[in-house]
């Protein structure tokens, strides 16, 4: 999709998108972002962090004060933009900025959801702690599909409500969102890093969902976003549990989001991200932070999600983030695998295949391959900014294959 703002900074274009897109689900309003990213100086974290937040304790403090409909959109609407407020601010996990504008957005989406039907916080026991989410139930009487969704690398469980939480709940799913190891409410309040094999969070959630009344454990499908399309997919491998698995969109190998900043070859990168020493690739690492804007901002929140010291170390774990060795061949039940065209992570080069269709051409189990162009507007990463069409063709899909 065509850059509107910030020109020489695709980072921040790509998460204003973002927010443009939430407007789908009453997560943002049109005119509110435009006017705040007006104000925002391209590349600075500060100005992104103060400008976000001076609109979210606006129109949250509106909120406060309004009649329960106007309170619950205006309470949406903070939720979203306090989140933004933090979202650049994880290169300095001691900041406190990020634990009051987290805080703030969570509030904010539970005063929210408080004011909806059938939407109720939960926590999910998992290795001596929680992982916190919400249920979505859908209406009616009976045994229903469920949908299992999580988000993936700088993503929350409170988002999932722009990106297709409600959507499935009056299709008719039960719904359940979470937050696993290194994802906002995990790695904020719990203190948990990213891991690789997602069979171990997502076991504990279908061990959850077995004792939700109404809940058919024979049609339960999984659903990741981003690096949730790595992840997912990851799980189904190992759990057989699932009924079905979607990828939005689909990953094979994640470190190609950011192997492609660095000019080392792919065979090497390995083994000199996890030397005990070498200055030259820390140098060239150093070198993308300052020319790229996406590499700048993955380090530093891949430091934070994965508890990593350096950028290397950091570089060195998104390594494991992969279906590799057979582990996509492993699946078998149904896999949707969505694609952008034009993914700004994922989008494939004149050597390299687009992610999601390695992943697809590997899949042995039954598969579609659901593309998604600039005609629709909807060729952006994970279709930020065309939203409903992109949560209709993904339910009618499921629809067909779990429902």
């Amino acid at each position: 999709m065509r850059q509107l703002m910030f020109h020489d900074d695709v980072q921040f274009w790509f998460e204003t998108m973002r927010l443009f897109g939430h407007a789908s689900y009453g997560g943002s309003d049109f005119g509110e972002v435009v006017a705040t990213a007006s104000r925002i100086t391209a590349g600075d974290y500060d100005s992104w962090h103060d400008n976000w937040l001076h609109t979210a304790e606006r129109i949250a403090t509106e909120a406060a004060a309004a009649p329960p409909i106007s309170a619950r959109d205006g309470f949406l609407r903070a939720s979203t933009y306090y989140r933004a407020a933090e979202f650049f601010l994880h290169g300095n996990p001691d900041d406190p900025r990020i634990g009051y504008a987290d805080a703030r957005s969570v509030e904010c989406f539970r005063a929210a959801i408080m004011r909806m039907r059938d939407i109720e916080p939960i926590e999910i026991p998992y290795e001596g702690t929680v992982l916190h989410g919400y249920l979505y139930r859908a209406p009616g009487p009976g045994p229903k599909p469920t949908v299992g969704m999580h988000n993936g690398f700088d993503g929350s469980c409170e988002e999932l409500h722009f990106l297709g939480a409600p959507a499935g709940q009056e299709r008719g799913y039960h719904i359940l969102t979470f937050d696993g190891p290194g994802q906002p409410s995990a790695i904020h309040r719990e203190k948990l890093i990213f891991r690789p094999d997602w069979e171990h969070v997502v076991g504990p959630v279908l061990d959850y969902l077995s004792k939700v009344p109404g809940v058919d454990p024979a049609r339960i499908a999984l659903l990741g976003v981003s690096l949730g399309g790595m992840l997912a997919p990851r799980a189904a491998a190992f759990e057989p549990r699932l009924a079905a698995v979607v990828a939005v969109d689909g990953v094979y190998d994640a470190s190609t989001a950011l192997a492609q900043f660095l000019p080392i070859a792919a065979d090497e990168l390995p083994d000199r991200v996890r030397a005990e020493h070498d200055p030259e690739l820390d140098a060239l690492i150093a070198a993308a932070r300052a020319a790229n804007p996406t590499m700048r901002w993955a380090c530093d929140h891949g430091r934070y999600v994965m508890g990593a010291r350096t950028d290397r170390e950091f570089l060195a774990a998104y390594l494991d983030y992969n279906l590799k060795d057979g582990v996509a061949e492993q699946i078998t039940c149904p896999v949707l695998v969505c694609e952008a065209a034009d993914d700004m992570y994922f989008a494939g080069t004149g050597v390299r295949e687009a992610e999601p269709r390695r992943l697809h051409s590997r899949l042995t189990a039954p598969k579609a391959l659901l593309t998604f162009t600039e005609e629709e507007g909807a060729d952006a990463h994970c279709h930020s900014g065309a939203q409903r069409l992109a949560v209709a063709r993904i339910f009618d899909w499921l629809d067909e294959t779990i429902s």
